[in-house]
């Protein structure tokens, strides 16, 4: 009796001691989980924030007006904050990374103290312009650097759990293409003279207001289902799920998805009139087999068959292997920014697998467009002077204090970066100031 009283004392222990086993196992590796989500969060928004320092520096270089140079330097200064936080979450406390951190505290420091002073009576030194110039040149190298480490990182599914485990173990054995990346990129900050910093659908609509476009006769659900699966190119609507939007929404929606396998997509479709609101088709796209232009007039024809009339395209772009095609609105040769929609077309097989239209039902309508105070050439003097006109437009576009003005629309070469530039065509102010994207680089090809 005693040995089996024995045998069941020692079953129930081992049960006992595996279930804590187990449990504490589970809690170390979500510990281990969450820790892994922090470094992969903070190292993504730091190299986003890197390109978006970059393009800031870029659009300053190129701005005209101290009025909107001082905001512009400000943002810098404010990336440049975000961008040491994300450095300091990362585990790369046994790396020397001081000279990373220390340049980014001079741009810090630099645009700081450029932006709270009075521009009109102490504008920009040439010194402080090319000042300007090699943060710019230098930034860009570090944003590239910062691209390859992250495209070898996710192509290899590298985790920064091992990095850190590399880093406390110093273990020269452990795969250290991330603890090299960033050894890289401080050793070109390293190399940057000590004196060098002591000498973004512009136009879119920011109005709250209700939508302004939608029309036509009421959809039925069967008639939104038999839609969305033509639009998402699957066989049965019995596979897809509807629901609707309830009492208060700004705009009656029919909201259809689908979900199977690889692919999953979501049409918001209006009940009034069934116009398309907001697309996503989320699937693998394979090789490319159409051009980007064929995906334009394929983006097109999805536009026109909408009745969305007088649009015109002002950007095409191509990510991997997907086209994305900007359109917007032309009243009488004058563009209209607000009333933009974006379209994706999978190069692949030319599907749309993506629209967003939100923009254009929210705020077209025809407007009383008054006629320039300032002809082409009298704003074109409102422009940096070292800029490279190309090209030039009449536009509508909303300020930033969310009030639609009329502009004179400048694009225009600055080095090797093309800007948009924006001067008011009754008073030459000069409103916005975009650069545009280059070409992507490959990063897999370096």
């Amino acid at each position: 009796m005693l040995r089996w009283i024995s045998i069941v004392v020692l079953a129930v222990a081992v049960i006992g001691t595996a279930a804590w086993g187990y449990k504490e196992h589970q809690e170390k590796n979500a510990i281990l989980i969450q820790a892994e989500n922090t470094y992969q969060r903070a190292f993504h928004e730091l190299t986003y924030n890197m390109d978006l320092l970059h393009d800031k520096i870029g659009t300053a270089i190129a701005m005209n007006s101290r009025e909107r140079l001082s905001p512009q330097l400000a943002e810098i200064w404010r990336l440049t904050s975000d961008s040491l936080s994300n450095v300091g979450q990362l585990p790369l406390t046994l790396i020397p990374f001081n000279k990373t951190e220390e340049f980014l505290s001079n741009i810090g420091d630099f645009t700081y103290r450029t932006a709270i002073r009075d521009l009109d009576k102490d504008p920009l030194s040439d010194k402080e312009l090319e000042t300007l110039e090699n943060l710019y040149s230098q930034a860009g190298e570090i944003k590239d650097e910062l691209r390859q480490v992250q495209h070898t990182a996710m192509e290899n599914n590298l985790r920064w759990m091992d990095v850190q485990l590399a880093l406390a173990t110093e273990d020269e054995q452990a795969d250290n293409t991330i603890i090299d990346g960033f050894k890289t990129v401080e050793k070109k900050i390293e190399g940057y003279s000590e004196g060098n910093v002591d000498s973004a659908l512009s136009g879119t609509s920011s109005e709250n207001h209700s939508y302004e476009n939608i029309q036509g006769k009421q959809i039925s659900e069967q008639e939104a289902l038999q839609y969305s699966k033509d639009l998402f190119n699957i066989k049965e609507t019995r596979d897809l799920n509807l629901t609707e939007t309830g009492d208060g929404a700004d705009v009656a929606l029919y909201s259809v998805s689908y979900s199977e396998g690889n692919k999953s997509a979501y049409l918001d479709l209006t009940q009034k009139g069934g116009h398309p609101i907001t697309l996503l088709v989320d699937r693998p796209v394979g090789e490319q087999s159409i051009s980007l232009n064929d995906g334009f007039k394929i983006a097109e024809k999805y536009i026109q068959d909408h009745d969305f009339e007088e649009m015109e395209m002002f950007n095409s772009s191509q990510y991997e292997n997907i086209g994305i095609y900007s359109f917007i609105y032309n009243q009488d040769g004058v563009r209209v920014f607000a009333d933009a929609i974006e379209v994706k077309v999978a190069l692949d097989n030319g599907d749309i697998i993506g629209l967003t239209a939100n923009n254009y039902f929210l705020n077209h309508h025809e407007r009383d467009i008054p006629d320039p105070k300032l002809s082409y050439e009298e704003a074109r003097d409102f422009v940096n002077p070292n800029v490279d006109i190309q090209e030039e437009f009449l536009a509508v576009i909303t300020n930033d204090l969310g009030e639609e003005v009329l502009v004179y629309e400048f694009l225009g070469l600055l080095g090797n970066d093309t800007y948009r530039i924006f001067i008011n065509a009754t008073d030459g102010h000069e409103e916005k100031v975009e650069k545009l994207n280059g070409k992507e680089i490959n990063y897999a090809g370096i």
